[in-house]
């Protein structure tokens, strides 16, 4: 166990949620009761890198700020706490709390020691709650659901209300297979098979922590469709963890995919681009929603790391953060629906614009902005008019003073480029130069997402928050999320073009 003196925070998030020390990773059991939003996950209460896996437990109003509470579900001789999620029993369908206090209902995954007499399997256990999450009580007829398999994991769970009937749906995966296997229960203690959906699409590694909820499309309640998410290491877009995502049907049995691309384990890498993708940075894995949201919003959160190099990121005594929470949604664009996501924005209602630009033309090379809006911190919303120009957008988290070559960059300026290339149509986030970036050969990476171009703009909203960057393009249709670990003294902020043509449409700085 690490001190407080222990602990390394210069990388340390202001408003992404870490761990007060030790190892994190895959959010777990997301809900909302009375008020509070519920953030649980994997934990290593030991140590900062993977192993004795529990699940962690941060509580907020606000899904902004967010409060450590005693470890939830803790590992023991018998089993490991794997990924899971957790629901409201509304109607004690359970029987583990009562009708005026129903229980909130924790589903996840045992993984079964040596010393267990179920060594080597995993399968669905339940913890429950009968006093707000405060503690937990492990389920006396554990595990709920058992195939008698090494790699049964990762349950999401939510009430199914529809022409089949009313029930618990399970959304788990045989990882190795890479399929997605359904399960419903009246109880949440006994299960019968529904179906399997995959191998589909990105197939490479193992898939992980599975999601299925419904949204409208364009907010029309009447035309919906369902959402499939399958997380997956590796085979990423980027490289390494990754998240997908199918848009379908469910009838409270199958679900049917209307965007499968390739089916089977023999996928076609070269259509990788035509995939869904929740994101195409490296650093947003094992993402999925909170259950129980009011509005009927959809509430997403992920892990911003990535198994390459999750265990050697340079920060000592606690390793590891959260995505900034996203709402998706589903609209149309180009006569079909596609996602978007939107982040609960920390700076709403918590900080001062301290610089607006207006329509102006760009200038060739890098064009610095007043020291005063530097920082490590901040949120930018950018939008420009490539026209006729190369690239053009944002150096992040640069240090003037290493030199700038006329028209461009020094070697070996540190610094971190988003930029938009007309020519390719392409949206790319470098960070090989991002400041330490040499403790692990896969963490240098220019990672690129098709965007087309709104009535010939392209518009960004960025998210810098000391050791990470989240870029949300074309309000959502495309994000980016990547760690960096940058020096304290490169705070500074530059906008680029590279040739003549381009037009700032509008800048601002928030902090």
């Amino acid at each position: 166990m690490h001190t407080t003196a222990d602990l390394d925070c210069r990388y340390r998030p202001q408003w992404h949620y870490s761990a007060q020390r030790n190892w994190l990773n895959d959010p777990n059991g997301l809900l909302y009761s009375k008020g509070v939003y519920h953030l649980f996950y994997q934990h290593n209460p030991d140590g900062d890198t993977w192993g004795n896996m529990s699940w962690g437990h941060a509580t907020s109003v606000d899904l902004l700020r967010w409060d450590e509470q005693p470890v939830a579900i803790p590992c023991d001789d018998d089993e490991a706490i794997y990924s899971g999620s957790a629901v409201v029993d509304i109607h004690n369908t359970s029987g583990l709390g009562t009708a005026d206090n129903p229980p909130l209902v924790a589903i996840y995954t045992s993984a079964y020691t040596s010393g267990s007499p179920m060594a080597g399997l995993q399968a669905q256990s339940l913890a429950y709650s009968t006093d707000d999450g405060a503690t937990w009580t492990k389920y006396s007829g554990n595990p709920v659901l058992d195939r008698a398999s090494p790699d049964f994991r990762d349950p999401k769970v939510f009430w199914y209300d529809g022409d089949a009937g009313s029930y618990w749906v399970m959304v788990a995966v045989e990882a190795a297979r890479r399929e997605v296997v359904l399960y419903s229960s009246p109880d949440l203690l006994s299960w019968e098979y529904l179906s399997t959906f995959g191998p589909a699409n990105a197939t490479e590694g193992v898939w992980e922590c599975p999601d299925l909820f419904e949204l409208p499309v364009d907010g029309d309640a009447s035309n919906t469709r369902w959402v499939l998410v399958v997380n997956l290491s590796p085979g990423g877009i980027a490289g390494g963890s990754g998240g997908q995502y199918f848009l379908g049907t469910f009838d409270g049995v199958t679900f049917h995919s209307e965007t499968t691309v390739t089916e089977g384990l023999q996928a076609d890498d070269t259509r990788m681009a035509e995939y869904g993708w929740l994101d195409w940075g490296r650093d947003y894995y094992a993402a999925v929603s909170f259950s129980n949201v009011p509005g009927g919003r959809r509430l997403m959160i992920g892990w911003m790391n990535n198994w390459q190099y999750a265990a050697e990121t340079p920060s000592d005594g606690w390793r590891s953060a959260m995505s900034l929470v996203r709402e998706v949604k589903l609209v149309s664009r180009g006569g079909r629906p596609v996602l978007l996501q939107e982040a609960i924005d920390p700076f709403e209602d918590h900080a001062t614009e301290n610089l607006a630009l207006g329509r102006q033309r760009l200038e060739p090379g890098l064009t610095w902005l007043p020291e005063e809006v530097s920082g490590d911190v901040l949120r930018i919303d950018a939008e420009f008019e490539p026209g006729q120009a190369g690239r053009v957008g944002i150096v992040l988290r640069a240090d003037p003073r290493q030199g700038v070559a006329p028209g461009g960059f020094s070697a070996g300026m540190e610094c971190t480029v988003l930029a938009y290339d007309p020519a390719t149509g392409e949206l790319s986030l470098d960070r090989t130069e991002s400041g330490n970036v040499g403790f692990h050969e896969a963490f240098p990476s220019v990672d690129r997402v098709a965007v087309p171009l709104e009535d010939g703009r392209i518009r960004l909203r960025i998210f810098v928050d000391r050791c990470s960057v989240e870029v949300f393009a074309q309000d959502g249709r495309a994000t980016i999320t990547d760690q960096i670990f940058p020096a304290d003294s490169s705070t500074a902020l530059a906008l680029l073009a590279e040739g003549e043509g381009a037009n700032l449409v509008s800048f601002a700085v928030v902090q």
